[in-house]
């Protein structure tokens, strides 16, 4: 007890003597049991001497809650003194709390340094949240840098391969910046068919042109040539060419059965002459409404490796005779399976990465029969996006129009019966004049180049 009351007195100078009280107090009430004595006196009588008596137990105890009672009650007026209602907030916490040091001097801790320290935390989680963005803003700014490396190593490649345009018209300029390649397959027997495409929702002439400039949109009719070089189908492909300037010449042999590798070198040599975002092959016999068509692929522009068409997954063709039959069947296990999921072939389109991708490994790309199949094909075990829209496979009239009618307009129509629009030729302007969103949509598209 003697300890405790040391402590109270060091805290708390301003009520020494009434904690001295309660040592005192205290001390007496806590020691041995026995007599408490008076000095012992000399009397002339030896045989008397005053002794005390010893106080009850329980009067003692009452005494010392009574001393330790009236101590805290001038402990509590002397602290109240000492720190005055003005310094607590309206809340209720201490603004700034005192407390005497070894020197007598009162030492100030303020809620300010607490909120210094918390705009200081903020401060570094905003710094470290900035950080972090800017590291990825570098991440994709690498990751383009390293796309576009990619594909000026292809373009190299295939320059150095020699082969992919037809002799004498191989480009030395640089690349065109573009927003989307629009091969159009075609094939020499189907002039009428370029014809009915040109007169309805592909430009033609100084408008080919400025739709190249202004929107970043090329378009161009793809063939190779005869086996027999310089016949007369190479010829008319000649004169056609320089009547309407919308062709890309392949250095390929034209043949069905070669679509795969027209496919693969329509691509490669559409990167090695332009830088687009998008390259879309499409077939001749197919209704395209441009500025859709621009709307729905910049919706994708900031993905990397992105495929888009109408998803399917026919059915693996084992027997000998029938359209599409399958070969190499055995490769995709028992009979009646399906392929794997791949855009059908009337419209796709991929971004300039997998553009790249195919260029830069074509010699090892596998062709199956079917060129929808085997570009499929070639993206298994990558990290590619694929992405089903309906809207590039719609039906020719009345389900276009009907999408039409409603707001919903389509990129593509055609005939899934037909695999094209059936009687294209004679079809193509109606199915335009229905189904087409306007000569004036594509120039008033609104996309980033």
């Amino acid at each position: 007890m003697e300890g405790i009351a040391r402590n109270f007195e060091s805290q708390f100078g301003a009520s020494g003597q009434q904690q001295h009280l309660n040592r005192s107090v205290c001390s007496m009430s806590f020691a041995p049991a026995k007599l408490i004595t008076t000095e012992p006196q000399m009397i002339k009588d030896d045989s008397r001497k005053t002794k005390g008596k010893a106080l009850p137990g329980k009067a003692v105890f009452l005494l010392c809650i009574a001393s330790f009672l009236t101590g805290s009650l001038f402990t509590s007026r002397t602290w109240s003194q000492q720190h005055p209602p003005d310094q607590y907030s309206k809340d209720g916490k201490v603004a700034a709390v005192k407390f005497p040091n070894r020197m007598g001097k009162p030492a100030t801790i303020a809620n300010q340094d607490v909120d210094k320290k918390g705009e200081l935390m903020e401060g570094k989680f905003g710094d470290i949240m900035g950080e972090v963005a800017r590291t990825h803003q570098a991440i994709q700014s690498l990751d383009k840098t390293v796309s576009t490396l990619e594909m000026e190593l292809a373009v190299a490649r295939t320059s150095q391969a020699g082969g992919l345009l037809s002799p004498g018209r191989a480009s030395n300029h640089s690349l065109q910046k573009a927003f989307v390649v629009i091969g159009i397959n075609t094939a020499f027997s189907s002039k009428k068919r370029r014809d009915s495409v040109r007169e309805t929702w592909m430009p033609r002439g100084d408008k080919l042109k400025k739709l190249e400039k202004e929107k970043g949109i090329v378009i161009r009719f793809v063939i190779g040539h005869s086996a027999t070089p310089a016949s007369v189908l190479d010829r008319a492909i000649d004169a056609e060419e320089a009547e309407n300037k919308d062709f890309l010449r392949l250095n390929h042999v034209e043949g069905y059965h070669e679509l795969s590798t027209k496919t693969r070198l329509y691509f490669s040599a559409a990167i090695s002459l332009w830088d687009a975002d998008f390259y879309v092959k499409v077939d001749d016999d197919v209704h395209v409404n441009l500025g859709m068509l621009a709307s729905t692929l910049a919706r994708y522009r900031s993905k990397p490796r992105i495929y888009i068409g109408c998803m399917k997954s026919g059915p693996v063709l084992s027997q000998k005779g029938v359209k599409y039959h399958e070969p190499e069947f055995w490769k995709f296990g028992e009979e009646g399976n399906k392929y794997f999921r791949h855009a059908t072939g009337q419209i796709y389109a991929i971004s300039k990465d997998l553009a790249a991708y195919i260029s830069i490994n074509a010699p090892i790309l596998h062709r199956y029969a079917n060129e929808d199949v085997s570009l499929g094909s070639w993206f298994i075990g990558l990290e590619v996006e694929h992405v089903d829209d309906r809207s590039m496979c719609c039906g020719t009239p009345p389900d276009c129009e009907w999408k039409t009618q409603a707001g919903n307009l389509c990129v593509a129509s055609f005939d899934w019966s037909c695999s094209g629009i059936c009687k294209s030729i004679e079809r193509m302007k109606d199915v335009h004049n229905t189904c087409g969103e306007g000569d004036a949509a594509v120039w008033n598209a609104v996309f980033r180049r």
